[in-house]
């Protein structure tokens, strides 16, 4: 089995309150010429945790580098929620209370299945350091998604320290 240190979450890039599911992702995802999804596990707008694509496939869900010097998807768990874009189209937090559980309940999950998980962050955290600080500002970020501050809601997996 391969090791698995991080999590990162994403979200779908949805306006608010539209129900798709892991399903509808998988065709989008294989429309592009993709294997499969690229996420691990969906989280519908209800709080239901879909299976993406298998674990002990790499994921398919960001191109960038952990702290580990290895590309995410070679060691990480892809967590995406349904939702990111508010009715006119402009990323938000959207997530329900159901999905903000469900997604609480799912980390904590696997941490405890995998427990050399040791950072929880979102997509927009894999954009490069482009001044070299060593911290990922929002004038860096390539995408906005998952549309939350994850390192903020998930403190205590930050920085490779758990």
């Amino acid at each position: 089995m391969k090791k698995i240190d991080a999590i990162v979450i994403h979200c779908s890039a949805t306006k608010a309150g539209q129900n798709i599911k892991a399903d509808t992702i998988r065709r989008w995802h294989l429309a592009k010429g993709w294997q499969d999804i690229g996420y691990n596990f969906v989280i519908d707008l209800d709080g239901t945790v879909e299976k993406g694509r298998p674990l002990s496939l790499n994921g398919a869900h960001t191109n960038t580098s952990g702290l580990s010097g290895l590309p995410y998807n070679t060691h990480s768990i892809g967590i995406c929620y349904v939702g990111g874009l508010d009715a006119a189209g402009n990323a938000r937090d959207t997530r329900t209370l159901p999905q903000k559980e469900s997604m609480h309940r799912l980390v904590a999950e696997l941490v405890q299945q995998y427990p050399t998980i040791i950072e929880v962050i979102g997509h927009r955290d894999c954009s490069p350091d482009k001044n070299g600080d060593g911290v990922i500002t929002s004038n860096e970020w390539l995408k906005a998604c998952p549309c939350f501050d994850v390192r903020a809601e998930f403190p205590q997996f930050q920085n490779g320290k758990k």
